[in-house]
């Protein structure tokens, strides 16, 4: 019986070799992590019982704030209302009070015209947002590069003047101008402008915050900047 003879191997070049070991490698250490982050993920009851105690001490905080005067408010200027803040420890009341100004995300903004049920709102609100009055230039480079219309509750970007004009033309604002002049100078179709807008969805910024729930003017973030509000805008557009 004739020898066969014998075949040569397959031969795999080093290239392809490593990069199986290197995803092999990546596929465990993916495992991992995902492992690790499900065990994380799984509170423990004195979690929920720290969580419960912090959202009652927000609620407790936010009764003594509404006890306090209401701040003056200066009702032919437009005031911008930033959250800076997270949900961790918030009472249900205090998101409810957000929701209701527009605030659902962190790093979100609207455009109010200040009243006396707004400041009240916003002292409510104090510990998690930051306020002050924009001036001409910082509102129309928010409505520019920020500005998003709410149409049918979609998000549709202020690209074309046209959609100003068929949802406001009734009012006299047909481009973005007439929409700056409105909210600069609190004109009589405020409430429709803010109302076509959709909340701005600022970037977080790389410098100017802390984290801090202490008021403005005692070193931290939140609360009232009145015109230093305008240097914050720019970070975060």
């Amino acid at each position: 019986m004739a020898e066969e003879d014998p075949k040569p191997l397959n031969y795999i070049p080093e290239v392809i070799l490593k990069k199986r070991k290197n995803s092999e490698a990546w596929a465990l250490r993916k495992k991992e992590q995902l492992q690790h982050k499900h065990y994380q993920s799984i509170k423990k009851p004195e979690d929920f019982v720290h969580e419960y105690r912090n959202k009652e001490v927000d609620l407790i905080r936010m009764k003594r704030r509404v006890k306090r005067n209401v701040p003056h408010c200066n009702s032919s200027t437009a005031l911008i209302v930033i959250r800076i803040q997270g949900k961790k420890d918030m009472h249900p009341k205090t998101r409810k009070v957000l929701y209701s100004l527009g605030l659902r995300k962190i790093f979100s903004a609207v455009f109010v015209k200040p009243s006396e049920g707004i400041m009240a709102k916003l002292q409510r609100v104090e510990p998690y947002v930051t306020y002050g009055y924009p001036n001409l230039k910082s509102i129309k480079e928010l409505i520019y590069k920020k500005g998003l219309a709410r149409l049918d509750r979609r998000k549709v970007p202020l690209t074309d003047n046209n959609i100003i004009e068929q949802e406001l033309g009734k009012f006299g604002i047909v481009c973005i101008e007439d929409m700056v002049h409105q909210i600069c100078n609190v004109g009589p179709h405020f409430k429709e402008v803010v109302s076509f807008m959709w909340p701005f969805e600022l970037k977080k910024p790389a410098e100017g915050l802390k984290g801090s729930k202490t008021l403005y003017k005692d070193g931290g973030d939140t609360g009232n900047r009145e015109d230093h509000i305008n240097e914050l805008i720019n970070k975060m557009n």
